[in-house]
């Protein structure tokens, strides 16, 4: 799978309304069929900062949602409400789920 990660720096004026500013993407690229998960986080130490963890299933997944309509639409829309260009961390990885975090096992 394709496992990104995205750091977004939000206006502060923005920043509590990010969720429903960044909704109809959100809900757009979950329902692609190659999209393995599309969450947001906020920082506690930094509320105008905003984490997207997403995971696309494969290479073509991934071009498929860098190419769809809603992608294309975020990159003219978002970039006003951020502070500075999205940091990421774009790494391929073999599987296709989360792992479980062994060191922290629950019986």
């Amino acid at each position: 799978m394709i496992f990104i990660t995205a750091k977004f720096s939000v206006r502060p004026a923005d920043a509590g309304r990010w969720p429903d500013i960044v909704a109809d993407f959100t809900e757009a690229t979950r329902a692609e069929p190659g999209c393995l998960w599309f969450e947001w986080s906020r920082s506690l130490a930094d509320p105008t900062e905003y984490v997207l963890v997403e995971a696309f299933r494969d290479d073509a997944a991934g071009a498929s949602h860098v190419q769809s309509a809603h992608f294309r639409a975020a990159q003219r829309t978002l970039p006003p409400y951020l502070t500075a260009t999205p940091r990421i961390v774009n790494a391929t990885v073999d599987q296709d789920d989360w792992s479980l975090l062994g060191e922290m096992a629950v019986d």
